[in-house]
């Protein structure tokens, strides 16, 4: 069983050793680049130094029923949350990159933050120190906050598509390849929300 407050701890320890000589630190993470459906989603957060959240983690690794509880959570308690996100149009036009570093540049677009930790990407050009954590949303508090706003965000984005095309069960796949849903893209087709670049193999 892990120990919450070891967990978050590590995590906390993670950004404090960034924070020295500056006063604010971002964490920013994407969620959406592998799907076939939807928007790309970026979130960049701002926490306090000592947060009193203690369930904050890698949002894959929480529940639904947490990762909203968390969610409201860090709504209440950050500093600054800002999210940006590229419809599937503009990601076909520009690629999956290409978009999810726009999206990430509209979500740090107002933050007053100095550093950014970034889970994985580079060179976004922003107005502050970029560095880029590999698998950061499960070693930066940040990161993980940003994590956690970024995937309920597109969550709940995907749930109300599958009210306007229930065919593709994106309630439950959340718009990635399922079998269901792939069955149901070589029955009836794209819908408006597919990204061509990424179906063209499956039709």
């Amino acid at each position: 069983m892990i120990d919450r407050k070891e967990r978050n701890r590590a995590l906390m320890e993670f950004d404090s050793r960034y924070r020295i000589g500056c006063c604010v630190i971002a964490g920013m993470d994407e969620v959406g680049r592998g799907p076939l459906a939807g928007n790309v989603v970026t979130a960049c957060v701002v926490m306090p130094e000592d947060p009193p959240i203690l369930w904050i983690d890698d949002s894959k690794k929480l529940s639904v029923t947490r990762r909203e509880k968390v969610f409201a959570e860090i709504m209440d308690h950050a500093l600054y949350v800002g999210i940006g996100e590229v419809t599937p149009e503009e990601i076909d036009r520009i690629n999956i990159l290409e978009a999810t570093k726009k999206a990430m540049r509209e979500a740090a677009s107002r933050v007053p933050a100095e550093v950014f930790l970034i889970d994985a990407v580079t060179g976004l050009g922003l107005n502050g120190k970029e560095i880029s954590v590999i698998k950061g949303d499960a070693s930066s508090y940040s990161i993980a906050a940003a994590s956690i706003i970024a995937k309920v965000t597109r969550d709940r984005q995907m749930i109300e598509m599958d009210r306007l095309y229930p065919e593709y069960g994106f309630a439950r796949n959340k718009g990635y390849g399922t079998k269901e849903h792939i069955e149901a893209l070589k029955r009836i087709g794209p819908c408006p929300i597919h990204r061509r670049s990424f179906i063209g193999h499956f039709i």
